[in-house]
This record gives C-alpha cells, sequence and structure tokens, in this order.
C-alpha cells in the first residue's frame, strides 16, 4: 500500500532524518572539492546550515505544517554559511512557501514546493553556474511536474525524483570541465541528495538513529548538535615537523612505507620528498618515534614540536580575553553618537585583524576559507556597528552570499556588500573609501580599485589531481590565484617566487606578501629579499598575517 500524503509528525521526523544523512557525509562531501586544499567546507557548510533549522525543528512538541515551515525556513537562512549553505537555504525556504497552508503534504504539493525551491534559490544568485547544487535542484523539480500526472504514491514520487537527482548530479562533471578534469562531480549537489535520501529513508520506515546527530535529546525529538570549544578533542597532540638530509637509498618503496609508518602512529601526514631532502609533517602522541625512525634515513634538520593541546588551551584563554575587549569596546561604541558609516570585515589571523582594524574596520567577524561565518554571524555584526551605512568586506568569494542574504534582512541600516573575494581586495577596498562621497559613489568606487588587484594563496595539495592540465600530488605545494592554478612545487620559496613570476606585469609597482602562522619570520624575510631582487622595479611589503591553512597570501598591484 502506498503512501497518499505526509502530515507533520512525519515531515518533522524526515527533515531531521535528512539532516542526519547529510551530517554522516560531511567529510565525503568535504573531499569532493576541485582543488585538493587542505579546507574543502562544502559538506561542513551545508551540515551547520542545516543543524541550524533541525534545532529549531525539532524543538516544536506538536508540530504543525506552518510552525515547521517556519523554523526550517528561520532557521537555515540565519544560520546559512558558504555559497553552498546559503542555496541550500534558499531552496528550503522556497520550499517551506509552498507547504506552509498545507495540511497535509500529497505529491502534488511536493512537486509545486519542488518548482519553488528551484525558482526561488536560483533568484538568489546573481549569476547561476549549471553544473552545480542548482542544477541538480532544477532536475529534480523538472521530474517532479512530470511525475505529478503519473503517481499520487509520495514514495514512489520520491523515490523517482531521488533517482533523476541522482542522474543529474553524476551528469555534472559534464557541464563544468573543471569538475570532469578534477574526477568529482558537485560537491553541494552530492550534498543536497544526502539530504533527499536522509529524509526518504525515514519516510520509507527504516530505523534512523536520529540521537546521532547530536548527544542530547531535546523535548520532543533527539537530533540537534552545537559544537563546544570546551568537548575539543585532539587525538594526536604533537604537531612534529622535521626536515630528512638524506644520507641512505631512498625511493617511491621506501617513500611509501614511511609514510604507512607515520600512518600507524598519528595522522595529519605531509610527506615531501626532493632529490637529497624529505620534509616531513605528523601529527602524533609520541614524536619520538617518528624522529627515531627517520633516522634511519639520514640525519635531522629544523626540528620543530608543539604541544597542540596545551597551544589549544592558550587559544582559548586568548579567545576570551579578545571576545572580552570587543564586547568592552562595542558597548563604548553604542554609547557615542552614531555615526555615517562603518566597515565589517571577515579576517583570520591576528596579524591581519590588526590589519583591517589600523585601516578603519570596525567590527571583525573571525572565519574565512576555512569556517564560512553564517548569515547570523553576520546581522549580529550589522547590529553592533552604530552607523547609518555599514560596508561588509566578506574577503572570500564564499562568503558573499551569506553577506547578501543578511543584506536583505536588515532594515534599520543601510548595508552595502563589497564583493571582495580575497583578503587583500578586502584591504584594497578599505583603502580606497573617501568619507566625502556618497554611499553609492564609494561602493563603485571600492569595487572598482579591488579588481585591480591581483591575489595569489600558497598551500599544499591533500591529494593526486590534474587542474589546468597540472598534474598535482599529494603535498606539493600550491599557488592559487584568482583565476586558477599559479604554481606548483616541492620548495615552499621557490612555488611562491613562480607565482609571483605570473602576476607581476611591467605596470605593476607594488608587491605584498602576508606570511601566515605556519611561516617562521625570518624565512618570510628571506623571501622578501629574493622577490625584492626578482622585481627591483616594484617595491615589495611583508607583513606577518597570522593566517591557518595559507603559508602566504600575496597581492599584486
Amino acid at each position: 500500500m502506498g503512501m497518499k500524503y505526509i502530515d507533520a509528525e512525519m515531515l518533522q521526523k524526515a527533515f531531521l532524518a535528512g539532516a542526519k544523512g547529510l551530517e554522516a557525509k560531511k567529510e565525503w562531501i568535504n573531499e569532493l572539492n576541485v582543488f585538493p586544499v587542505p579546507d574543502g567546507d562544502t559538506g561542513t557548510n551545508m551540515t551547520m546550515t542545516i543543524m541550524s533549522a533541525a534545532k529549531e525543528v525539532a524543538a516544536i512538541e506538536n508540530p504543525t505544517m506552518e510552525a515547521l515551515a517556519k523554523a526550517i525556513s528561520s532557521g537555515s537562512l540565519r544560520g546559512a554559511r558558504g555559497n553552498s549553505g546559503v542555496i541550500l537555504s534558499q531552496l528550503f525556504r522556497g520550499f517551506t512557501r509552498e507547504i506552509a497552508a498545507a495540511d497535509q503534504v500529497t505529491a502534488t504539493i511536493l512537486a509545486n514546493s519542488f518548482v519553488r525551491a528551484t525558482e526561488t534559490a536560483y533568484k538568489a544568485v546573481m549569476k547561476p553556474k549549471e553544473g552545480t547544487i542548482l542544477t541538480v535542484a532544477k532536475g529534480m523539480a523538472e521530474k517532479a511536474a512530470e511525475l505529478v500526472t503519473e503517481t499520487e504514491d509520495v514514495l514512489e514520487f520520491c523515490q523517482k525524483v531521488i533517482e533523476y537527482g541522482d542522474y543529474v548530479l553524476s551528469q555534472t562533471p559534464e557541464m563544468l570541465p573543471v569538475l570532469k578534469q578534477a574526477g568529482v562531480v558537485d560537491s553541494g549537489g552530492q550534498g543536497l541528495m544526502q539530504v533527499m535520501k536522509g529524509a526518504f529513508d525515514c519516510l520509507s520506515g527504516k530505523e534512523v538513529d536520529l540521537s546521532a546527530l547530536g548527544v542530547k535529546r531535546t523535548e520532543a525529538i533527539s537530533g540537534v548538535y552545537t559544537a563546544k570549544k570546551d568537548d575539543f578533542n585532539i587525538k594526536f597532540g604533537y604537531c612534529t615537523e622535521f626536515i630528512i638530509n638524506l644520507e641512505k637509498h631512498y625511493d617511491e618503496k621506501e617513500e611509501h612505507e614511511f609514510k604507512g609508518y607515520l600512518e600507524s602512529i598519528g595522522d595529519s601526514i605531509v610527506v615531501v620528498s626532493d632529490d637529497d631532502m624529505v620534509k616531513v609533517h605528523v601529527h602524533t602522541n609520541d614524536p619520538g618515534l617518528a624522529i627515531q625512525k627517520a633516522l634511519t634515513y639520514g640525519s635531522l634538520s629544523r626540528m620543530k614540536i608543539d604541544n597542540m593541546r596545551e597551544e589549544h588551551q592558550e587559544k582559548l584563554i586568548k579567545e576570551s580575553e579578545k571576545l572580552a575587549a570587543q564586547q568592552k569596546a562595542e558597548e563604548e561604541k553604542k554609547a557615542e553618537p552614531r555615526k555615517p558609516y562603518g566597515f565589517i570585515s571577515v579576517s583570520a589571523g591576528d596579524g591581519l585583524d590588526e590589519i583591517f582594524r589600523g585601516i578603519g574596520a570596525d567590527y571583525l567577524i573571525q572565519g574565512g576559507q576555512t569556517m564560512n561565518p553564517s548569515t547570523e554571524d553576520m546581522l549580529n555584526a550589522i547590529d553592533r556597528v552604530n552607523a547609518d551605512t555599514i560596508y561588509i568586506l566578506p574577503n572570500n568569494k564564499n562568503i558573499i552570499l551569506a553577506a547578501q542574504q543578511a543584506k536583505s534582512l536588515v532594515e534599520h541600516k543601510k548595508v552595502i556588500v563589497i564583493p571582495s573575494r580575497t583578503i587583500p581586495q578586502g584591504i584594497t577596498a578599505i583603502i580606497n573609501f573617501a568619507p566625502d562621497l556618497s554611499p553609492e559613489d564609494n561602493e563603485k568606487i571600492m569595487t572598482e580599485e579591488m579588481a585591480r588587484v591581483k591575489t595569489g594563496q600558497v598551500t599544499y595539495a591533500v591529494r593526486n589531481t590534474t587542474i589546468d592540465d597540472t598534474a598535482i600530488r599529494e603535498g606539493d605545494i600550491m599557488a592559487l590565484g584568482d583565476k586558477g592554478i599559479l604554481a606548483v612545487g616541492k620548495d615552499l620559496g621557490t612555488t611562491v617566487l613562480e607565482a609571483l613570476k605570473s602576476m607581476v606585469e611591467e605596470e605593476s609597482e607594488l608587491v605584498t606578501i602576508y606570511y601566515g602562522k605556519d611561516v617562521r619570520e625570518a624565512d618570510a624575510e628571506e623571501l622578501k629579499g629574493k622577490a625584492e631582487e626578482l622585481f627591483s622595479d616594484c617595491e615589495v611589503e611583508l607583513h606577518a598575517g597570522g593566517q591557518p591553512i595559507y603559508y602566504y597570501l600575496l597581492s599584486v598591484e
């Protein structure tokens, strides 16, 4: 016997099961990132977005469609993180507008909901790109519109829609060459399919352990996880780095065996081999074991061992002190007369924080590539800046949509999102602000000036792949530019200089280098000297950025 409709209680459980389906696969989805950087975050962003809604949904004791629609829409809109999370929240927003007035959801209402969800999401994206989560959603909406004349059975309807969604997802590499070259399907589309499959499992009677979503029960249904800093658990406590100066035979077989040994005693392993040296990074509870094994290949240099548990505690203390100081400053600012304008900037790293404050940022949102701030984070920041017109600098292409979504929810202040895609662009935008000009003129000038900045970001590869016909091996140093790969190599300094060579042109005047928290000041100074020799017609500036993940951020103007 089929299912003719979904009632409110069933929808509540199905939505939470959909959240569980996504949460269970988030790391796998993260790994579908086209670029093999150590910060793929699509799965994390989508999970945190749906969890924000799940928290409100789970708290409803006697669900109605209207109450569920409001909880799903408002929770996901405010919790949306990253482009994929914002698009997911817009899909939910359109979906819930269609079901809000219904007592029961039939196949017809589902079909209308899918169509409206897709229309809402497409409208939210300025330049929709096919081969993404939008394409997968549109494919399912079109299939739903076909099926509504063929069956009234909700389960049969959903199963066929999901099957077609999987097919469209499998075709995304044919629509986006960059996906095909990387050998992956679209990560956002994959995330959407996990939500659909989780919800379908629940509707079809499969036992779903909703408690695995989180840890504690809400009053009605178990299910929501909110990460706390004091829950942080470090499995391997010592970050261990060194260079092996090879003195014995060492080929691919030895490298494979060495990596296998390191994997048996730790994680976060990076082994980069050159002709006569091997650079090693590993998190382990016994650095001595890694060192003893390495000594069988040669002598060691540049040894560095950090206690990550101790560093974590120190970080928590510093963050608490920082938060207290920021709250005090905010209270003092609120007592001051309202300003005509103010700036909110996304930043990551103590050095970058100082730079943004020094050039006029009123409020800093901690985040970036590894942790995209939510729409709610943006709204809280807007509330705390006491100004008539507020400029938001996302400084990351994956944060722009969340900033724009926050802007659409604010009525009592004028909010302008300057679409800065990188930290250097954000810095340039603020520097070019002119207090005497109108908000509209400033928006135009800031946007135009930051577009003149070329940027690069240097990190390491976490897997083997090919991008832009460039072969990349796990552990390689990669420099990513505004439009793709700038350089790939084994040596950090050499790769940075190669990247700068591709960025600097005859008319270039200024090269700015921001070094991250994993780079020694002496090494950064040495790199600056080499850059000055190579680009003698340019001024070269060096700043301590303190950013994670990325060894260097580069800027050429």
